[in-house]
């Protein structure tokens, strides 16, 4: 995960940046549980993204504005 947003993040919320990156590895795992073509969108290279391939998957989303809901 790139260290700078990690870092924003974490202080916007008061945690520490090992609790964000835990928090994100959550959210993956939850997904890929069952997961939907959103979460089969992103591109990784093993099973299930990691947390710095869903970030990238993310930011590039946003700067092409093509987030879908």
């Amino acid at each position: 995960m790139n260290r700078k947003l990690a870092r924003k993040v974490a202080k916007q919320h008061g945690v520490s940046v090992k609790e964000v990156r835990e928090g994100v590895q959550n959210a993956i795992d939850h997904a890929y549980r069952n997961p939907n073509s959103r979460a089969l969108a992103v591109e990784c290279e093993g099973e299930k993204p990691t947390p710095d391939e869903v970030i990238t998957h993310l930011a590039k989303a946003v700067n092409a504005k093509k987030i879908v809901s």
